[in-house]
C-alpha cells in the first residue's frame, strides 16, 4: 500500500504529458516542424516527468512548441530520436542523455546542422552543445556522503557497512555513486558491502535490494543513486521488515520518501529541482536561438531533506 499512490501518481503524470506532446506533435505535423523537442530517458519516475513539465509550461509561456520523446531507457532511440528531428527541422534539442559518449555522435550531426543543443542533467563530455543544465553529479554525491558519514558518526557509533543500489547503465548515477564513495573514505570504519544493480528500473531496483539485503544481514545502511533506486530500496527494506536497523540515503524525493522519513527509515534525500531544470533549459534554448550566448553551465541547486526541514517541501508532493 505504501508505494501504490506514487506510482498511480507517476503513471497518470507521465500518461498526461506524453498526451501534451503527442497533440502538440500531432498539431504541428500539420503545419510545421514542432520549434524544439525534448529527448527524455523514461517516463517512468517522477522526476522526467517533473522536468517534461518544467519544459513545457516555459515552452508555453514563451510561444513555442515542444514535443517530448520518451526513450524508455533506450540509448540508441535518443539517437534514433535526434536524427529525426533534424531531419523534421526542429529549431533545438534539449537531451536528458542515457549514453552520454554514445550520443555525442548525434550530437554534433545537430550541430552541424546548425541545430542548437541543450544538455539537462546528465553530463556530457566537451563537445557542440550550447549548454549544460543541472547539478553537479559527482558534487552532489558527495554532498549526500558528507552528510552521512556525519550521520554515522552521530547515530551509528561511528562504524557501519552500506549497502549501494546504482543504476550501472547511468552516467549520471555513476557519477553520484563516486561521489558518494570518494567523500566516506574519510572513515575506514564506513565499509561498503556491495553494490547492486537496479538498471534505473525500480522493479528491478527493488530485486537488486532485497539481494544486497539478504546477503548482508549485518547491513545497517543503504544509498541509492536515484528515485528508481531509492523506491525500490525503500520497498526492500519495508517488505524484509528492517525499518528499524537499516537506514536509507538516497536522491530525489517523492510522496513515499517524505513517508519513509516520517516513519523513520530514510534519513536523508538529496532533492533536485527537475521542474526548474527543465524550464531554464528551455529558456537556454530560447535565448540560443535569438543568437544570444548563455553560461556554458547552468547549476540548479540541490538540498539535503530530512526530518528536520521536510516540511517545506511537502506541498510539492500533494
Amino acid at each position: 500500500m505504501l508505494f501504490s499512490t506514487g506510482k498511480k501518481f507517476i503513471s497518470t503524470l507521465a500518461c498526461s504529458l506524453t498526451a501534451i506532446a503527442l497533440m502538440t506533435g500531432a498539431s504541428s505535423a500539420k503545419d510545421a516542424a514542432p520549434t524544439y523537442a525534448l529527448v527524455q530517458i523514461n517516463q517512468q519516475a517522477l522526476f522526467f516527468n517533473l522536468m517534461n513539465k518544467g519544459a513545457q509550461e516555459a515552452a508555453k509561456e514563451t510561444g513555442k512548441t515542444l514535443v517530448v520523446f520518451n526513450a524508455t531507457d533506450n540509448p540508441v532511440a535518443q539517437n534514433d530520436a535526434i536524427e529525426n528531428y533534424i531531419q523534421q527541422g526542429v529549431k533545438g534539442i534539449l537531451v536528458d542523455a542515457i549514453d552520454v559518449n554514445g550520443i555525442m555522435p548525434a550530437i554534433k550531426e545537430a550541430a552541424d546542422a546548425h541545430i542548437p543543443v541543450i544538455a539537462i542533467d546528465a553530463v556530457l563530455p566537451a563537445g557542440p552543445q550550447k549548454s549544460q543544465v543541472g547539478v553537479d553529479n559527482i558534487k552532489g554525491g558527495h554532498i549526500l556522503g558528507d552528510y552521512f558519514t556525519d550521520y554515522v558518526k552521530k547515530n551509528m557509533g561511528g562504524k557501519v557497512k552500506v549497502g549501494i543500489v546504482g543504476a550501472l547503465n547511468s552516467a549520471i548515477q555513476n557519477a553520484r555513486q563516486k561521489g558518494f564513495e570518494d567523500s566516506i573514505k574519510v572513515n575506514p570504519a564506513i565499509k561498503v558491502a556491495d553494490v547492486v544493480d537496479g538498471r534505473n528500473i525500480q522493479d528491478d531496483a527493488l530485486t537488486a535490494a532485497e539481494n544486497l539485503i539478504t546477503g548482508n544481514p549485518d547491513m545497517t545502511a543503504i544509498y541509492a543513486t536515484g528515485e528508481p533506486a531509492l523506491l525500490g530500496a525503500m520497498a526492500a527494506v519495508v517488505n524484509q521488515g528492517r525499518q528499524k536497523d537499516i537506514k536509507v540515503f538516497g536522491w530525489d524525493l517523492t510522496a513515499q520518501a517524505i513517508t519513509g522519513i516520517d516513519q523513520g527509515y530514510v534519513a536523508a534525500v538529496l532533492q533536485q529541482d527537475p521542474e526548474k531544470m527543465g524550464s531554464e533549459a528551455l529558456k537556454a534554448l530560447n535565448a540560443v536561438t535569438a543568437g544570444k550566448t548563455v553560461e556554458k553551465n547552468i547549476l540548479v541547486p540541490a538540498t539535503v531533506v530530512t526530518k528536520s526541514n521536510v516540511d517545506t517541501f511537502r506541498p510539492l508532493f500533494k
